[in-house]
């Protein structure tokens, strides 16, 4: 799971070293290379039958794709639009947003760590947007990224629903489905395509490493792993991200982000901390 993360964390610093892909551009080609790499490995993985069971999986299987295809969608248009920093410290609240969808649509009950965890890290991100707006910053793209957390809510919940249901979601090849659509829906705003070749390896780099690897192994990781495991390990990914950034691209980020930033990854690696230790 923690090499899982460092793989997630590339595509910050990978992203800045680009020559002419931009926006829609970058995100088709990152969804299209990950498609054909899960071509690839979700066989090796599931087996040759992976295809044939996925006419199968009902509502709820190309429900889940929906959503892979927002978080990668927005999470590539994000990382075009604003620093790396701050797409990463707005996707780590999807913890957060997951607990409020599981609130609002399952019933799940909420327990008084989690909601002091929503308002801290709410009031961290409060900061963070509050900083751009005096500085005349623009919001769009952690705006954009906002959408990655709600999106992840969104598939997680699908999922529970579905499992408390008898029907088990397999989100392997949920995530084959987001990248089928997220190619689909971004290439005709991609066009016409100007990406050199030194862009094309790039991202075809984070189609399989990035993206295509670590997504089938984080959900090999989670039938292993407790869910507070998960979570803490995957705060991992904003550390890793913002420090490539850092050294492999100079783009340092502001006291703002550091002290918003600080107040969320706080939140959030205190409340896993917390339920851990109770469920122990």
């Amino acid at each position: 799971m923690v090499a899982v993360t460092l793989m997630w964390s590339i595509a910050g610093v990978v992203t800045r070293h680009l020559e002419q892909a931009r926006s829609f551009e970058v995100t088709f080609w990152r969804s299209f290379f990950t498609v054909l790499s899960l071509l690839v490995i979700l066989p090796l993985f599931l087996g040759r039958g992976v295809f044939s069971r996925m006419r199968s999986g009902g509502s709820a299987l190309w429900i889940s794709g929906v959503c892979w295809s927002g978080m990668f969608t927005f999470f590539m248009l994000a990382i075009t639009l604003t620093s790396v920093a701050n797409v990463l410290i707005t996707m780590a609240l999807g913890p957060l947003f997951t607990a409020l969808a599981a609130r609002l649509f399952i019933g799940h009950r909420i327990a008084l760590r989690t909601w002091v965890a929503i308002v801290v890290a709410g009031g961290g991100i409060a900061y963070m947007y509050g900083s751009q707006i005096t500085q005349g910053g623009s919001l769009l793209g952690t705006l954009v990224a906002l959408c990655v957390p709600i999106s992840g809510a969104a598939n997680w919940t699908v999922t529970q629903h579905s499992h408390a249901q008898g029907h088990d979601v397999d989100l392997i090849p949920a995530v084959l489905i987001g990248a089928v659509l997220s190619s689909l829906v971004t290439l005709p705003m991609a066009l016409p395509f100007q990406a050199s070749a030194h862009d094309l390896v790039l991202l075809a780099g984070l189609g399989l490493v990035q993206l295509a690897i670590p997504c089938a192994l984080a959900v090999l990781c989670t039938r292993v792993l407790k869910a507070p495991e998960v979570a803490l390990l995957g705060l991992l990914e904003v550390i890793f991200g913002i420090l490539l950034a850092w050294v492999g691209a100079g783009e340092v980020p502001g006291p703002n982000v550091l002290l918003g930033g600080t107040l969320v990854i706080g939140a959030l690696a205190v409340n896993e901390l917390i339920g851990w230790r109770n469920r122990a």
